[in-house]
């Protein structure tokens, strides 16, 4: 088996990213051999997105690339997992005949079987029920050594109007905290330094399993652990946001003051239609105490426009609203219309055009707050980890506290003889298009 070789391809979220390691682990442990690219694969394995319209464009976009590889000759077998073949595995099945397995969320288990099936020229279609699939297990992680995703739950119970998850991933369920920590203990041991917690709603942690909110005290007891420095929190719900959670971001060190937490819009109307809580001064309320009770903080969030039934008075509302509470980081998308969701049968849908050029104005706005935001840093000192060095600007770039991965932006700096994880202190000199500039004393 060993000169059998296998690419993984994952799309979408870290929750998906984390099924792709767990599946990494089990194609390795099975005796292939993991390549980093498809197209140096035997064997690729495409791990699907399927939340909205465009992560399934994207999906359906790869699948075309590996049928085109195989065609060629490149690619001998292509294996479809994730959110989308959990969702339309008959029609994946049906529509992409060149494609030799789909296997739904609760078969990812079986995927090194499943290679060795389609590699006996034997076509593997496997449905799975919701919320039948695994989140235990080891992983081959896939991202730099010095941080790694920490899944604490999986699933979502909020059944937002708009939201497919509950249709694809079932309902939430909570990690036992003992698997966590013991996890956790794990990647700290193998170098991992930041931990970056994550779930469908991190901030429901614990109701399923221990009938309370335990968000608190999971963090808690990941301070404990010795080689962890940062602690992220993304994905925050924000009528979940209590005090105590508050107060646990605030006394901890090693938690961040960097927190995500998608409000999608902050209209009460559009948010009842969205089947979420809350309106613009119960948000805002929120976002004043975080601010000062949690010094330094950055606040992350996540809009949709273009909601059906979204007026533009009501749309001139949440612009006029991002921009008051001034989010260091946002993204905005426009309303995608997902089916078997309540939201996709409402009345007066926003025409697509209109959807879009609303998300266009939110984030161009977006980029003048960034700017200002950088603009606010120099001459400002933040602790820094090194994610590599760039040969053409000769300069090293890398993330303080202010920047998730993937997600947010960088800061490069001058130095010398700095390794990859490494902590440094940079001073920040200058901003170029969001992005800070500095060298590392």
């Amino acid at each position: 088996m060993s000169e059998i070789k296998v690419g993984m391809v994952s799309l979408g979220c870290p929750k998906n990213q984390c099924d792709a390691e767990l599946m990494m682990k089990k194609i390795s442990g099975a005796g292939f051999r993991l390549v980093p690219e498809a197209g140096l694969a035997d064997v690729v394995v495409i791990n699907t997105c399927g939340f909205i319209q465009s992560a399934k464009e994207e999906a359906i976009e790869e699948i075309m690339e590996a049928i085109s590889r195989k065609n060629d000759g490149i690619n001998k077998k292509i294996i479809v997992t994730g959110c989308l073949a959990q969702r339309y595995p008959k029609q994946m099945d049906e529509e992409f005949p060149e494609i030799d397995g789909v296997l739904g969320l609760g078969c990812n288990d079986d995927i090194a079987q499943a290679i060795k099936d389609v590699l006996n020229d034997k076509r593997v279609i496997k449905e799975s029920p919701l919320g039948r699939y695994n989140i235990e297990g080891d992983r081959l992680l896939s991202t730099m050594p010095h941080y790694a995703y920490l899944r604490i739950a999986d699933g979502c119970d909020n059944r937002c109007s708009y939201c497919a998850i509950p249709y694809i991933r079932g309902g939430f369920r909570s990690r036992p905290s003992e698997n966590i920590i013991k996890e956790a203990r794990e990647l700290a041991g193998r170098g991992v330094k930041e931990l970056i917690v994550i779930a469908q709603d991190t901030t429901r942690y614990g109701e399923d399993l221990y009938k309370r909110l335990m968000l608190p005290e999971l963090l808690d007891q990941l301070c404990e652990i010795d080689g962890i420095k940062w602690i992220r929190l993304l994905y925050c719900y924000p009528e979940r946001m209590t005090d105590r959670l508050i107060d646990t971001i605030a006394k901890q060190e090693k938690v961040l003051p960097y927190i995500d937490i998608p409000i999608q819009h902050c209209n009460r109307d559009i948010l009842r239609s969205m089947n979420r809580t809350g309106d613009e001064q119960t948000l805002w309320d929120l976002f004043a105490k975080l601010r000062n009770r949690i010094p330094g903080l950055v606040l992350r969030t996540t809009l949709i426009t273009g909601f059906p039934g979204e007026t533009e008075e009501q749309f001139v509302e949440l612009a006029e609203f991002v921009n008051s509470v001034k989010f260091e980081h946002l993204g905005c998308f426009p309303y995608s219309e997902e089916d078997g969701t309540p939201a996709a049968e409402m009345e007066n849908q926003v025409p697509q055009s209109e959807r879009e050029h609303r998300s266009e104005i939110i984030t161009e706005q977006q980029e003048i707050r960034a700017a200002d935001f950088c603009g606010e840093q120099i001459g400002k000192t933040f602790e820094t980890v090194v994610e590599g060095y760039d040969r053409y600007f000769e300069m090293y770039f890398g993330r303080s506290y202010m920047f998730a991965p993937e997600i947010d932006g960088m800061i490069y700096f001058k130095g010398k003889g700095l390794k990859t994880g490494e902590f440094v202190n940079v001073r920040i000199t200058e901003s170029v298009e969001n992005n800070l500039i500095g060298e590392a004393i």
